[in-house]
């Protein structure tokens, strides 16, 4: 019985009663494992590099919805407080007017107790009159999620808490230059040469994040490229799985698998 934690907290009286009875303990990162009575391996969740990749004709893909010629910046997840969209939206209404080639997409599920949280948001993004360059597109299936990655150079991820955060990996995987919070994985997984990591909360870090990429695309392009390649050779699925049964492995020659 091998039980793995991504939460970012101590776990309940009983989860603990449980994982303590387990044969091995997996952590999905550091900051999880540091969580845990005891922790026998550390390994990231991986990324599917075969469906999460670049666009063949990334053009073609903006031109379907309409964004020719425009770079896009993407935000994907659930639309609530934790995930931090205010921030992104903040940044955006100070940036996008001195950047008239980038558009925003924000994609994910709002629950009914997270409207007003979003209401506000567009209410404040139309007094801007940026509402035809920020687009709220809702839940989307997986495949339409795939196409949104592929238009998009860059992806924020600035949750003020995560328990993981695979949104980083995918978009790597589809060749897009993750900015992140600090929260998850994310300290042990972006690094300056593809990434930009921003401070917990801070609206400015984040302006400064993204417009020290926005105006600079040779920058981006090179970037893209290098976070493909870790997202393939560090963090794919596979290889998150070749380290779930190495663990095994270890197990049954230690006889602790029957």
């Amino acid at each position: 019985m091998v039980f793995t934690s991504a939460a970012p907290k101590r776990p309940g009286w009983w989860l603990r009663q449980l994982i303590r009875r387990c044969d091995a303990v997996i952590a999905t990162s550091p900051r999880s494992a540091a969580f845990l009575e005891r922790c026998d391996a550390v390994i990231f969740h991986g990324v599917d590099c075969k469906q999460f990749h670049p666009a063949a004709d990334r053009q073609a893909l903006l031109a379907e919805v309409g964004l020719a010629d425009q770079q896009v910046i993407g935000s994907f997840g659930r639309i609530r407080p934790s995930k931090g969209t205010d921030l992104f939206v903040d940044a955006l209404l100070t940036l996008l007017p001195h950047f008239p080639d980038w558009t925003a997409v924000i994609t994910g599920l709002c629950q009914q107790h997270d409207l007003p949280y979003l209401e506000a948001m567009q209410q404040r993004i139309v007094a801007a009159g940026l509402h035809q360059r920020i687009h709220f597109v809702g839940d989307l299936g997986s495949a339409d999620i795939r196409r949104w990655y592929q238009r998009a150079s860059i992806c924020v991820a600035a949750s003020r808490r995560e328990g993981f955060g695979l949104t980083p990996l995918e978009a790597m995987a589809s060749g897009c230059v993750p900015i992140t919070s600090q929260a998850g994985a994310w300290p042990w997984i972006i690094r300056p040469e593809f990434g930009v990591m921003t401070d917990f909360g801070e609206r400015e870090s984040m302006i400064s994040a993204l417009q020290s990429l926005m105006g600079n695309p040779t920058r981006v392009a090179a970037m893209a490229a290098h976070a493909r390649c870790v997202a393939r050779h560090e963090y794919s699925v596979d290889r998150e799985a070749e380290l779930v049964n190495a663990l095994y492995a270890k197990m049954a020659s230690d006889g602790a698998i029957r």
